[in-house]
Order: C-alpha cells, then structure tokens, then sequence
C-alpha cells in the first residue's frame, strides 16, 4: 500500500510498549522469549453486511499470506450479516463460517477458535495469530512484519491504520496527517491491524463477547498479564473512512467526532 508522506527520519521503527523495569527473556516459559520464531500463522477477518468492501479485503490477505512460508489457516466468520457477504467470501480461497451472534468479539473469537483448531498439534507459543477487519485493507507485508517482530521477541504487535481517504474531505485528510507522524506508531488498539501468540491470548481469556471494543479489552488484559507489547507503522492498514460503521463506536465514530470538530471550528461563510 502505497504511503501519502515518507517516513519522517527514514526508516521505520516499532514501539516497545514495555512498562519500565520489565525484561524480555530469562524467565522459564514466560512471555517475551526472544527468537522464538511462529510456526504456525492464524488469520481471521469478521464480517458484518461488508459486500461491498469483502473483496478488496480478501484479496489483499491473499496477497499477504503468499508471503509467509509457514502454515497459514484463514477464516472468514460472516456475522449476522442480511446482504451478499457470505457469498462474495466464498468466492475467495478460505473457510466461510456464518454465526447470528451480532458482535464482533464473538465473531472473531469462533473465528480464531477455527483457525487453532484446523492448525493442531501446532497450537503453542509459536502459533501467531493476525486479525483484520472487512472494511479493510492489509499491505503485503502485513504478516511479514508481524512475524519479524515476533520473532524479535513481542507478544503482541499493535499495528497502525488509516482511513481511506476518499472517504474524507480535504481538510480532515490535512487533520489527520497532522496528528499522524510516520516512525511513531501511537499505539491506539484497533482490530483491524492486531497480532499476537495464541498462548498469549488463551491466558488474557481471548476476545470477550462484546458488541464493540472487545480489541481493548483484550489488549488491556495482555498488558496486565505480563505479555511484551509492540507498537508498530511498518504495516499499516487501510481502512474505510466512513462514519457510521457496523458499531456503535470503533473507528468510524473517532472519524465521526473528529469530523464534528473541523466542521464547528470553521468560521462562519460571510
């Protein structure tokens, strides 16, 4: 996926997101085992009335899971969805599951429940498990970069998104690059760019069953447990810009508030 600014200062970097005083390493069967490479690859997108946007999403993990050379199970779990949505996912190379659950916390918990199960005996510390959205887009090197930071020794990756900015006037493009700065991932939790060890997220209790920010519950339970945290741009996705989305809140709703801001800052036409 292509950036609209570079990088400020070159290269990008990751965030360790570790409380001070915590160490990487030297505990027995502790999180944050340095070089303990994934050999097994968990991939799922929930999906809710996303007809529209299923594809582009498909396609673009498609792309990314032809990069990896381990194991890699993909599942799709169409939610309560009344439009096409089951039908474009299977015109794609991947397991379709169809719930009636109506949250996207029990959505993508069935969904990694499947991909664990279908990737057994494999389930351990070296299983990594990627979760996106389907109103998304994941660059090709989505997995890639997750992978290399697990194998650097985090736990959990958080990784940036972006709004598609055809969704959005001038202005709110201009507001969010300002409060955007390439190289410096702010580490705001967001599913549609989120990976961590599947031994990690059976001992945080997995995704509730939540209608909406169940991504931070789970993020914040990793936190506590112990687990090392990184934040990280070096992958991020695309994602849709509108703003009313599936949820109450989630990004939509910050896309939403912040464009309720520039429209009452502007001064009044003369």
């Amino acid at each position: 996926m292509a950036h609209d600014r570079p990088p400020r200062g070159g290269r990008l970097r990751a965030r360790d997101l570790r409380p001070r005083g915590f160490r990487v390493g030297g505990r027995t069967g502790g999180f944050g085992v340095i070089g303990s490479s994934i050999r097994a690859l968990a991939v799922v997108v929930p999906v809710h009335n996303e007809e529209q946007l299923l594809s582009r999403c498909l396609h673009s993990v498609e792309a990314a899971v032809s990069r990896v050379r381990v194991p890699c199970a993909v599942f799709v779990v169409i939610d309560a969805s009344t439009d096409g949505s089951a039908s474009v996912a299977r015109q794609h190379p991947f397991p379709v599951v169809e719930i009636k659950a109506g949250s996207v916390g029990v959505a993508r918990s069935v969904g990694v429940a499947a991909a664990l199960r279908s990737l057994a005996p494999a389930i351990d510390r070296r299983t990594w498990i990627a979760n996106t959205d389907a109103d998304s887009v994941v660059p090709a090197n989505w997995l890639t970069v997750q992978l290399g930071l697990a194998r650097e020794g985090a736990d959990l990756v958080i990784g940036t998104v972006r709004p598609d900015f055809a969704d959005l006037t001038p202005q709110h493009r201009e507001m969010w690059l300002d409060t955007h700065t390439r190289g410096k991932p702010n580490g705001h939790v967001h599913g549609a760019n989120l990976g961590l060890r599947a031994d990690v997220y059976r001992a945080a209790g997995g995704f509730s069953d939540a209608p909406e920010h169940e991504d931070v519950m789970l993020v914040d339970r990793c936190r506590a447990s112990g687990a090392h945290l990184v934040a990280s741009d070096a992958a991020e996705v695309l994602t849709s810009g509108r703003f009313v989305g599936r949820t109450p809140g989630g990004y939509a709703a910050y896309l939403r508030d912040q464009h309720r801001a520039l429209t009452s800052a502007a001064p009044e036409p003369v």
